[in-house]
C-alpha cells in the first residue's frame, strides 16, 4: 500500500515509527487513514526487523482530533454491518503484540483515544490536552471510554466522557491519573519515545510480545483463567527468549536482571 495519510519507517535498532500525517486537519482520521494504519499494524506484525513501535503525529497543534467529520467515513446501507473505525486503528484489534510507545503533543480528543487506549506506553509533552468532545455535539460517548476505563478507572473516565469540551485534562493531570507515564519537553518528545522503544526492542521479541499479549488478554478473562493463560505463554515464549539471551551472551547473573 502506498501511504498518503501516514509515514512509516523502520530504523536499524528495530523500531518502526508510524507518524499520523494530516496536520492540516489536526490529524483527524478518515477511512483512508484507517486503512493505512491497519495495513501498518499488519506490516509491523509480519516484519522480523521490527520489535517495537513508536506512534506519533505530525504538526504542533494536535496529536489527533478523532474522526474527520468533513469527510464521509462510508458505511454500508445495512446498519448492522456498520464498522467501528477503532478496529482499524487499534493494534490489539489487529493482533499486533509488538510493544507500542505513543507520543502525544497538542490536542488529543474523541477517536484519538483509540490510539491511546491500546498503546502499551503513553508519554506526552507539556502542551498536550486530553478531552472527549462527543457529548458536546449530542453524540453518545460509548466506545472510547471502554478502553479508557482500563487505563484511568471509572471515575476519571466518567468525568472526561461527560465533560465534553468544557474540561481538558492537562499533561500534569494525565500523569497523575496514569493516562501517561511521563511528560517530556516538546523538543525531546519524539527522541524520548524512540529511546523507550529502542530499549524494549533490544530485548528478545518473543519475551516482549508474549508479555504484551498475556497482560492485555488478561483484561478479558477472570483472574484464574488469566493466570492459566499466562502460564501457557511462559511455556511457549520462555525457551525462545532464553535461547536468544544465551546466543547474545548475556550474563544472567548480572544483578540488574534480577
Amino acid at each position: 500500500m502506498e501511504y498518503t495519510t501516514i509515514l512509516y519507517e523502520v530504523s536499524a535498532d528495530k523500531v518502526a515509527t508510524i507518524t499520523l500525517n494530516r496536520p492540516e486537519v489536526l490529524n483527524a482520521f478518515d477511512r483512508r487513514m484507517c486503512e493505512e494504519v491497519r495495513h501498518a499494524w499488519s506490516r509491523v506484525t509480519g516484519d522480523p526487523a521490527v520489535s517495537a513501535v513508536v506512534l506519533r503525529a505530525a504538526g504542533d497543534r494536535a496529536f489527533c482530533a478523532g474522526l474527520d467529520t468533513k469527510t464521509p467515513f462510508g458505511q454500508p446501507d445495512d446498519i448492522w454491518n456498520h464498522e467501528d473505525p477503532g478496529e482499524y486503528l487499534s493494534p490489539k484489534w489487529q493482533k499486533c503484540w509488538k510493544p507500542v510507545v505513543c507520543a502525544v503533543q497538542g490536542m488529543c480528543t474523541a477517536g484519538a483515544f483509540y490510539f491511546l487506549n491500546e498503546a502499551d506506553i503513553v508519554i506526552c509533552s507539556p502542551d498536550a490536552t486530553f478531552f472527549d468532545s462527543h457529548v458536546t455535539y449530542g453524540l453518545v460517548c460509548a466506545l472510547e471510554p471502554v478502553g479508557l476505563m482500563r487505563r484511568v478507572g471509572l471515575a476519571e473516565t466518567l468525568r472526561i466522557a461527560l465533560s465534553g469540551n468544557d474540561e481538558r485534562v492537562s499533561a500534569e493531570t494525565a500523569l497523575r491519573i496514569s493516562l501517561v507515564t511521563e511528560v517530556v519537553p516538546r523538543d525531546q518528545l519524539w527522541t524520548r519515545a524512540h529511546e523507550i522503544a529502542a530499549a524494549i526492542a533490544r530485548k528478545p521479541t518473543s519475551a516482549t510480545q508474549g508479555t504484551v499479549r498475556a497482560i492485555w488478554e488478561s483484561l478479558d478473562r477472570p483472574y484464574r483463567a488469566a493466570m492459566e493463560q499466562g502460564l501457557i505463554y511462559t511455556r511457549l515464549g520462555n525457551p525462545l527468549g532464553q535461547a536468544e539471551v544465551a546466543e547474545r551472551g548475556v550474563d544472567r547473573t548480572d544483578p540488574r536482571l534480577r
